[in-house]
């Protein structure tokens, strides 16, 4: 176990320098023009990038770190001679699975609460330093539903002053439309969710009887379930969101009738998903590095190298096909979890005993 924490710890920091290098690197001109100082810089995104960088290869390390030293261990004849002292394959891998299990379950509380919690920090500030154009929220034409038989549209939305211009609320009961709402200007006045309308018109239907109620050069303070966050959206956001605020994001959605959450909750199952990932990936390094071959580590890190390519490409590949409804969420993301755990199970069957 202390062979197994203390590669992978050492595996983290090398990897995580890179990381740092490399990604300074690319950003270091923005940091220049925006006139950062170090201390913020290093302080609110570096601390958080390398705790999010971890966050998505922590899998990959472990699968590095078992090859690392089972197959230093291996090339010492240690594992050879420990098998010959009546020490089983399923004892030797007892050490592992508490190491796995170990670092998953730091990996899990991670994942589902701290992770989130830095990536507050770190992607406001990429979104306001770095990609300053990623904002791909609609601002013309656009339609929201803000309850399931309530539907909003706003012809344009300024950002920079919250207003929304020939604004259209649309009430529905039982497929017939009962209030129509019109504004030629909305302004946002603060949460909750209270807008101050201009210049508006209300009708009400009743069967074959409407009431008109109009309120030209006049104003109306209301409060509807829309703010102006409806309007923004980075395609990062779900992960600044904490696990209860990210469940509690996916009821909201579907309660104001939005049927696609997909991305949301890919997101939430991925994050108890990658713990186990770690369990597995051990399990297949283990009686892989644990025979001794002629190609020694060399051969051992390669092969771990390439399985966890293959993993990767594997959980992006069927990540895809969930978001993209070809496969339920849970299932698009532990499916690589599910393959990979059948070929931990062979390759265990297949060890050297």
């Amino acid at each position: 176990m202390r062979k197994y924490v203390s590669t992978f710890l050492f595996t983290c920091l090398i990897f995580s320098l890179i990381a740092v290098v490399i990604d300074f690197s690319e950003k270091v001109e923005e940091f220049i023009d925006e006139h950062l100082s170090a201390k913020e810089v290093i302080l609110e995104y570096y601390i958080n990038f390398i705790t999010y960088i971890n966050g998505v290869l922590w899998p990959l390390f472990a699968l590095i770190a078992v090859i690392f030293f089972t197959s230093r261990l291996a090339y010492n004849s240690e594992i050879i001679a420990t098998l010959a002292a009546g020490i089983s394959f399923r004892r030797l891998m007892v050490p592992y699975a508490l190491s796995a299990a170990l670092i998953g379950g730091l990996h899990l509380i991670a994942n589902h609460y701290f992770i989130p919690l830095g990536n507050k920090h770190r992607v406001p500030f990429e979104h306001q330093y770095i990609w300053k154009e990623s904002d791909r929220g609609k601002t013309r034409d656009v339609h929201l539903f803000i309850a399931p038989q309530t539907k909003v549209y706003v012809r344009y939305y300024s950002k920079p002053d919250s207003a929304a211009r020939n604004l259209r609320i649309e009430r529905f009961e039982e497929g017939q439309l009962v209030e129509l709402l019109r504004a030629d200007r909305a302004e946002w006045q603060g949460p909750p969710n209270r807008w101050k309308l201009r210049n508006y018109e209300i009708r009400r239907f009743r069967g074959l009887h409407e009431q008109i109620i109009i309120g030209r050069g006049q104003e109306i303070d209301t409060a509807f379930n829309l703010t102006p966050r409806d309007f923004v959206w980075f395609a990062n956001e779900k992960e600044m969101l904490t696990t209860p605020e990210l469940k509690a994001h996916i009821a909201r959605e579907q309660q104001r009738g939005i049927v696609n959450t997909r991305i949301y909750e890919v997101e939430l199952y991925r994050r108890t998903a990658d713990p186990f990932t770690i369990l597995i990936l051990t399990f297949i390094g283990m009686p892989l590095a644990a025979r001794k071959v002629r190609g020694g580590m060399g051969l051992h890190l390669a092969l771990g190298v390439g399985i966890g390519a293959i993993f990767i490409f594997l959980s992006r590949f069927s990540i895809t096909f969930a978001m993209n409804e070809y496969l339920p969420p849970l299932l698009g993301v532990w499916l690589p979890n599910i393959i990979f755990g059948a070929i931990a199970l062979y390759l265990i069957s297949k060890a050297q005993k």
